[in-house]
């Protein structure tokens, strides 16, 4: 068994094939910033010994979504904020080794759509997930939105984004994002891997990529540039800024629409 550790991530590859990522940011509740999205890609990249992938949290706390502290207007060069989220997920997503995230403590925004990236989700009787971009002045990234909808349906993809609304664990398994639901969470997500990493890795592979070409959107460019051009203006508005304020201020925030 070999062992990494960074500042942010830590890379665990088990003898059985399972890598295993633990976030580590416990100052912020595990919190995503781009150098840790950046060591997560680097893990990311595909190897023949890798047949399974377990994501988890360390200190009791999935992911607390993105560091705020790190968001703000797009750049000069175009380039949102949240650019090397969206591309470090759908590396995930898209990882022929399938993947299994282990939920346990909150999973927000970001830290959502990091389970959401993966094929399976594990989750504990404490578990809480919570999407809340109407509450920061964001417009979620496509991927992230069309990812949830995967999970939920249209639906309840709403109540999730436009209310932010919060499930606990029962919903969220009564609703389909959490495959289990266990007292010894842990313990189920490593059978879980072991299975998965246990089975043909061309075969599974195979029908990982084939489910993700069936479940894929058809959006024209000139409709991708319409969904960006939205998140442009939003991430460089008042209210997103307001929205940060607020979140990090803990107080309701004050949105004027500009």
């Amino acid at each position: 068994m070999t062992m990494e550790k960074s500042p942010g991530v830590e890379v665990e590859d088990r003898e059985d094939g399972v890598r295993v990522l633990t976030l580590s940011n416990l100052a912020r509740r595990n919190a995503l910033n781009d150098a840790m999205l950046a060591r997560l890609d680097a893990a990311l990249e595909p190897a023949p010994h890798v047949r399974a992938l377990l994501v988890r949290g360390a200190g009791g706390t999935f992911c607390a979504g993105y560091d705020l502290t790190h968001l703000g207007p797009p750049g000069e060069d175009g380039r949102l904020p949240d650019d090397i989220l969206v591309d470090c997920l759908l590396k995930l997503e898209r990882h022929p080794a399938p993947s299994v995230a282990l939920v346990r403590g909150a999973a927000v925004g970001a830290g959502f759509d990091l389970a959401a990236s993966c094929d399976f989700r594990v989750g504990a009787p404490e578990t809480v997930f919570l999407m809340p971009p109407a509450k920061l002045g964001i417009v979620y990234s496509p991927e992230g939105l069309a990812r949830a909808t995967r999970l939920v349906g249209l639906s309840r993809a709403k109540q999730l984004f436009l209310m932010a609304r919060k499930l606990d664990a029962r919903e969220a398994l009564d609703w389909g994002l959490l495959d289990a639901c266990e007292e010894d969470a842990e313990a189920r997500a490593d059978a879980l891997c072991a299975t998965l990493a246990g089975h043909a890795p061309g075969a599974v592979s195979g029908m990982k990529e084939s489910f993700g070409l069936l479940g894929r959107s058809s959006l024209g460019d000139s409709e991708r540039a319409r969904l960006r051009e939205l998140r442009a203006r939003a991430f460089a508005s008042e209210d997103a800024k307001e929205g940060r304020a607020a979140f990090l201020e803990k107080r309701p925030p004050r949105f004027t629409g500009r």
